[in-house]
């Protein structure tokens, strides 16, 4: 991917995440995520390409903006696939908690996995224990082999969940065998990607969230070199007839090159409030402050990129 398209792909990032963080602590979820996404929209519309929105904000006859199958670019230039989350984690900046981030993965045509919004069993861990978990195991399993590859008890790894109620056995089977667990109220892709970052202290996330933020996840894991798999979790039948409709075995078992295939993969992570591994957007009486994490996979190289706003030299 060219250096200058792949920055541009930042720009984007951070200007989602400035346009969300003016919404922080207002009790508006719904106009915070419609701020990232406009911001979003208009900034790859600027951008020299011709490419397809296939993980976005929901379907056409439910998102208004950036929905699976929505072109953006200017019509001309490089064909892309394009996965995005404008805001990760909404009630996270409506209420001023922590962790919200505006996410994209970018990749070449046909590389990242077509579902519709619906939701995903997910497990996840870090390069340090790739092919030893499995989506079709028990957690039980899952944990004695991960602390088996890890060369630790059990009781010294933590578990990221989700915290719903959907997940009250797993969180009770996880806990009865001596597991730690650090639940979250929202953000399973910065979870999944804690799993694959030095002094997170996160080892496997497990548990059932969005099938979107699932290919999300899967691709910032392909860049850090962490492992994942995942199966679809439908809510109605409608979900398992729109996924047979887009191609995609609604029964299979995903490995994580499924869900993100092949070796140019880009992602992009800028943080709107501040987070475990990035800093919130900070504005000033001239502009802002920004934090972006800025994965390719074709070298694994982890930046975090600091940037400086003028709100009188930026639109």
């Amino acid at each position: 991917m060219d250096s200058n398209l792949a920055l541009e792909f930042v720009q984007v990032a951070e200007l989602a995440a400035i346009a969300a963080a003016r919404m922080i602590g207002r009790g508006d979820a719904d106009g915070a995520d419609q701020a990232a996404v406009e911001a979003m929209r208009a900034a790859f519309n600027q951008m020299p390409m011709n490419s397809t929105v296939v993980i976005g904000e929901g379907e056409r006859d439910e998102a208004p903006m950036l929905f699976i199958g929505e072109r953006v670019g200017t019509g001309e230039g490089p064909v892309f696939d394009i996965a995005l989350d404008p805001l990760e984690c909404t009630n996270s900046v409506a209420y001023g908690k922590p962790n919200s981030l505006a996410v994209l993965a970018v990749a070449p045509e046909g590389r990242f996995l077509h579902a519709p919004d619906t939701y995903m069993e997910k497990i996840a861990v870090g390069p340090d224990a790739a092919g030893v978990v499995d989506v079709t195991l028990g957690p039980e399993e899952n944990l004695k082999n991960l602390a088996k590859v890890k060369g630790v008890p059990v009781e010294e790894l933590t578990a990221v969940i989700l915290d719903r109620e959907r997940h009250e056995e797993l969180i009770q089977r996880v806990r009865g065998m001596g597991c730690r667990i650090k639940l979250i109220t929202d953000g399973d892709v910065s979870a999944a990607i804690s799993t694959s970052t030095p002094g997170s202290n996160v080892d496997i996330l497990m548990g059932i969230g969005g099938a979107p933020e699932g290919v999300l996840a899967a691709a910032a894991l392909r860049c850090l070199g962490g492992d994942m798999q995942a199966r679809l979790a439908f809510r109605n039948d409608n979900e398992r007839e729109r996924t047979i409709a887009m191609g995609t075995d609604p029964d299979k078992v995903f490995e994580i090159h499924d869900l993100a295939a092949g070796d140019d993969i880009l992602f992009v992570a800028t943080g709107i409030t501040p987070g475990d591994y990035l800093d919130g957007v900070n504005f000033s009486d001239s502009g802002c402050s920004t934090e972006t994490m800025f994965i390719h996979s074709a070298t694994g190289t982890f930046r975090i990129i600091s940037a400086e706003h003028r709100f009188d030299w930026s639109p």
